[in-house]
């Protein structure tokens, strides 16, 4: 279905001119990424040319998958009003801004909430389903850059005037006390728990995004002293870095993007530059993840460069382990060589008693070890990699289940690339295993990459019962 506009829309033909899109190939992108969630789309060439001649404008989730498809080739976000598509639900831009005024970063975050994981604004219509493949990661270069040179805001006051009269009206926003925000702390401690237990589409972990709609933004739009102020933009930087994390193990990347940029934003306010640090980190794992491992590296090293001084030994050593990951996916064994031992320096020098972050809970020397075995499967350095790999494994703890998976995972990469089959699909068997236990697309992104890299040896018994054992895994819905 589609309704038309008057005359032809000029803008996204000139778009798709500067992008190098023929009609034809358009219309296919957008049926490829609306068969990403689901959708059964037929545009074809046909299509696009009355879009663009006639003004048509396609009904539901396709302007949205039109301004993702231009978006990807061009390599950056495409608002709809770029593409004359401006009359469609304009919830792809909630999330993407990093204002500079706090008055309204509030406004940002909190418009952002309304919209849930599942894909649903409070009230109707589905969202995230039609944000299909829109990260863009050049949507981070604004928002880091603002973050460099202005880490923290000069005040976070809100003290709206109380109308006249007696008795307190309906409508005076909510006093927000240190108690408020101990709550919200304490739902983010949890959440994190459940996460690493249970993966990020566990449905505890899905409260998430109801905790922020429902409990932060009224306290957001409440009434606060700059010292409470700082404390609740804290609590609910993290609750949103942890909602853009979920989002990300689920594999819904555009969600995960959004949320981040406003948990970054969230920590200026509260001048917490670790957890700015933290952000950023995240930032770059996402991206390395997405294969963009220069911008990854550019993100580390933002966190790294803007907490020398001020943060922990253990949150140094994890930012500087997040370079080294994002140096070996770029290939650059020296960088990668390089941060690992900065990062394992900074770890030795850590004291029990330092004040790290409650929120690096996560941080030992097995996650050490587990991340530099990633760093070296990159590298195609199996013997690296089984090294620090036996190591991770050594203490495997129901706590991080979904992180026991994934090494798994990279065990038996390494014992294929050493040529052990037998070794490599016994840890494969124990990582399908695990991750039929959590809801993670990310885990099973893992172990259909190995699947993938067993293919040679595809008439292997022991690799055709290690595929059917992940099939369940691999249908079933991530």
């Amino acid at each position: 279905m589609s309704r038309e506009q008057r005359g032809p829309n000029e803008k996204l033909g000139t778009v798709l001119a500067l992008a190098g899109i023929s009609n034809a190939g358009l219309a296919r992108r957008v049926n490829d990424l609306g068969a990403q969630r689901g959708l059964t789309l037929r545009y074809d060439k046909t299509s696009v040319a009355r879009w663009v001649s006639k003004g048509m404008v396609p009904q539901g989730a396709a302007p949205h998958l039109i301004a993702a498809a231009i978006g990807a080739k061009l390599g950056r976000p495409v608002p709809l009003h770029e593409i004359g598509l401006a009359d469609a639900d304009p919830a792809p831009e909630v999330g993407l801004a990093f204002p500079r005024d706090v008055g309204a970063a509030v406004k940002s975050a909190t418009e952002l909430y309304r919209l849930d994981l599942a894909g649903r604004r409070a009230g109707g219509g589905g969202i995230w389903q039609s944000l299909a493949g829109s990260f863009a990661v050049s949507a981070y270069a604004t928002p880091a850059s603002r973050w460099l040179i202005t880490p923290a805001d000069s005040s976070v006051e809100r003290m709206p005037d109380t109308p006249p009269g007696e008795g307190v009206p309906d409508d005076t926003p909510t006093r927000v006390g240190h108690s408020d925000v101990a709550k919200l702390r304490e739902a983010a401690e949890d959440a994190r728990r459940w996460d690493s237990k249970y993966g990020g589409g566990d449905w505890r972990s899905s409260m998430v995004p109801e905790c922020l709609r429902v409990d932060a933004a009224p306290l957001l739009l409440g009434s606060y002293s700059d010292e409470v102020g700082r404390a609740l933009f804290g609590a609910s930087a993290e609750l949103t870095r942890l909602a853009g994390w979920m989002a990300f193990d689920t594999g819904q990347q555009e969600a995960a993007q959004r949320y981040y940029i406003q948990a970054l934003r969230l920590a200026r306010a509260a001048a917490d530059v670790p957890l700015g640090g933290y952000v950023l980190a995240s930032m770059s794992l996402q991206s390395i993840y997405r294969g963009f491992a220069d911008e990854g590296v550019d993100l580390a090293q933002a966190a790294i460069e803007r907490n020398r001084g001020l943060a922990t030994a253990r949150t140094m050593s994890f930012f500087r382990l997040v370079e080294a990951r994002a140096h070996a996916k770029a290939n650059d064994a020296v960088a990668a060589g390089a941060a690992l031992k900065s990062a394992e320096g900074w770890l030795e020098r850590a004291r029990e008693g330092d004040p790290d972050p409650t929120w690096l809970g996560f941080y030992s020397y097995d996650r050490f070890c587990a991340d530099a075995a990633e760093c070296y499967r990159d590298l195609k350095a199996p013997r690296q990699v089984r090294r620090f790999t036996e190591q991770a494994l050594s203490r495997p703890t129901e706590e991080f289940v979904r992180s026991h998976g994934l090494r798994l995972v990279v065990s038996a990469v390494a014992e294929l690339e050493s040529g052990n089959l037998d070794a490599a699909c016994a840890a494969g068997t124990r990582a399908v295993e695990v991750a039929g236990r959590i809801s993670s697309a990310r885990t099973t992104e893992y172990v259909r990459d190995l699947l993938h890299r067993l293919e040679p040896y595809g008439d292997e018994p022991r690799v055709v019962e290690l595929r059917e054992r992940a099939r369940p895994l691999l249908v079933a819905p991530a």
